[in-house]
């Protein structure tokens, strides 16, 4: 059976909607996406840190690997050390993502070497990838405003890359127009948007 991790890449506050505290929506938003990567079956749930951040790694679940690194190419090196196949990596403020997206990342790489969620407005929500990781990956990131493209045109193979449907991340205060509370999860988000 293949080895899959999923970690999510956390990083700088995302800026957080009028009244509530950066720190807490960042917290939020990394933890109730971590709970999403937790819950996939026959996955290894990771979090990656670019430095110390104790409260980060306090939303992970005991036993859970915490890495230090910076940049997705180093974290999709450092998950191969670890023994994955294959790895998704997945933006910090995407709280309210369906498992079922990153599902079809991981199914996507039976027949390519990288599959990408795109994000609404540029860049990705999450990238899997199989590993080691290609090298024409180098210089994209989850951030990179046209990654998928990118991507493409680096790969230089029909079919290496493959696209899963798209999803939104929380990257502006007006973003949380964007969450749906009908839709299950994203527990801390809703509570702390509650409060406000």
């Amino acid at each position: 059976m293949t080895r899959r991790f999923a970690a999510v890449l956390a990083g700088a506050a995302t800026a957080a909607p009028p009244g509530i505290d950066p720190d807490e929506y960042r917290l939020a938003l990394l933890e109730d996406t971590y709970e999403v990567v937790a819950g996939l079956e026959l996955v290894t749930p990771v979090l990656a840190l670019p430095g110390p951040d104790p409260d980060a790694e306090a939303v992970t679940w005991p036993g859970t690997p915490v890495l230090r690194v910076a940049g997705l190419g180093a974290l999709l090196h450092a998950l191969h050390e670890l023994g994955a196949e294959h790895a998704a990596v997945v933006a910090p403020d995407a709280p309210d993502l369906p498992a079922l997206l990153l599902g079809k990342l991981f199914r996507a790489l039976g027949s390519g070497q990288v599959a990408v969620c795109p994000a609404a407005g540029g860049g990705l929500v999450a990238l899997a990838a199989r590993l080691p990781a290609p090298a024409w990956l180098a210089g994209v990131d989850l951030d990179t405003a046209d990654a998928p493209a990118r991507l493409r045109r680096a790969a230089g193979v029909q079919g290496a890359v493959r696209s899963a449907p798209g999803w939104h991340r929380l990257r502006a205060p007006a973003d949380v127009s964007l969450l749906d509370p009908g839709l299950e999860g994203w527990d801390n988000t809703r509570v702390l948007l509650a409060g406000h």
